[in-house]
């Protein structure tokens, strides 16, 4: 009798041991859930190339994780920063001190993503920004809980200002978007093409959301310049784009510079409209298999078309969180941010990225160029690679951005 107890009580243990350790790594993760919170442009120009498509990545990413992390259930939840600081901030504060969100992902709006990165430096959270474009980020606003995740205005402008450049392209005139985003890219580009030899010839700023930029075109005509340098994003590059054809801009040999483009843009314009035009970013969905792989999944997930460059970025971006959570046993925001820069980047999209310690991500850039016509076999085969940029040459310098963490 006594023998059967000291088995039964063997066996027990094991159990009892599990158990304490399942609930020992529960306790590890505050308020015994991980929440994921992706604030986006999920309405306005902005919305096609980011928005629900980066909920929806951020969503597979957590089911591709096993749903848990730690022992606790991952939550990922979504809302519309609707391009205003004031909305963006809202939803940040109640996410942060009401309903408990652990990390802050997507921000695709650079003024936003500036104050928001604020206000996770206050609170000790982390914030990973994965589609605005602003440098500050990691210049003078860095933030030891930011993350610049997936390109900046620097690597967006170098590519197809360097390229241009290269042609003889030397005398620019820049169309800039009037806000935080718009500022950083012409100020990057700018100081890129000075280094290049290249001169500026002047720039006008229309606000955000304009729809006629025929003022804006003449002034661009009148000034001499053999580019248009596209400081905008989203509709706005777009709406651009088009009225440079309209106005008999590039019937003239004015060349269109898409310093921020995405594969959704391309598909807007149309090929008849973009063919050779080039722009930088790190992922194009049919570039070798594992990037064709994830565009598949993700198609069946949202619209029935391959994602951009965010979009996919963003799955890279939370399976990388959580990886970090995972590896320090802990989702409070310094030992996680330890373990982000530590461990190297590797998904479809990215090989051996790493995270510096101002919140830029370094990893290799594609010269992207949009195809001729003739050149398309689908709705999608917009782009070819025409160059891979590697990572220590896209990005800025870390010395020159001005990030007090670099001094320290």
């Amino acid at each position: 009798m006594k023998r059967r107890n000291l088995l039964a009580g063997a066996a027990v243990l094991p159990m009892a041991t599990t158990f304490r350790s399942r609930r020992a790594r529960a306790a590890a993760i505050s308020d015994g859930v991980v929440k994921i919170g992706v604030l986006d442009d999920m309405s306005g120009v902005f919305s096609d190339q980011q928005g629900f498509g980066d909920y929806v990545a951020a969503r597979m990413a957590a089911e591709d994780f096993g749903g848990r992390v730690l022992g606790a259930p991952i939550e990922v939840v979504q809302a519309d920063l609707q391009n205003k600081v004031d909305v963006g901030l809202s939803v940040a504060r109640r996410w942060i001190d009401e309903e408990k969100v652990d990390a802050i992902f997507g921000l695709g709006n650079s003024a936003v993503a500036l104050a928001v990165q604020n206000l996770c430096k206050e609170r000790q959270r982390v914030d990973v920004t994965i589609a605005a474009g602003t440098t500050d980020l990691t210049g003078t606003g860095c933030s030891p809980y930011g993350i610049h995740w997936t390109y900046d205005n620097y690597s967006a402008a170098k590519g197809p200002a360097t390229a241009l450049v290269k042609e003889g392209m030397k005398k620019w005139f820049f169309i800039t978007s009037d806000y935080a985003f718009g500022h950083s890219l012409e100020d990057n580009a700018t100081a890129i093409l000075k280094g290049l030899g290249a001169t500026v010839l002047g720039h006008s700023m229309p606000p955000l959301g304009e729809t006629d930029y025929s003022a804006h075109l003449l002034a661009a005509a009148s000034s001499g310049a053999q580019v248009v340098g596209i400081a905008a994003g989203g509709a706005d590059f777009i709406n651009i784009a088009k009225q440079m054809g309209e106005f008999g801009l590039t019937k003239r040999g004015i060349v269109p510079a898409a310093l921020n483009c995405s594969l959704t843009n391309i598909h807007s314009l149309g090929l008849q409209a973009a063919q050779g035009m080039i722009y930088s970013q790190p992922y194009y969905w049919d570039h070798d298999e594992p990037s064709r792989a994830f565009a598949a999944r993700f198609a069946k997930q949202h619209k029935g078309r391959p994602p951009t460059a965010f979009q996919a970025s963003t799955w890279g971006a939370v399976t990388h969180y959580l990886k970090a959570i995972q590896a320090a046993g802990t989702d409070a925001a310094g030992p996680v941010m330890e373990k982000m820069r530590e461990i190297p980047i590797n998904d479809f999209m990215t090989k051996n990225g790493r995270l510096r310690i101002d919140g830029t991500v370094v990893r290799d850039m594609f010269l992207l160029r949009a195809k001729k016509p003739e050149q398309s076999k689908s709705e999608w085969d917009l782009l070819e690679v025409a160059e891979t940029i590697p990572g220590a040459d896209a990005f800025r310098p870390m010395n020159e951005g001005g990030c007090p963490l670099v001094k320290a």
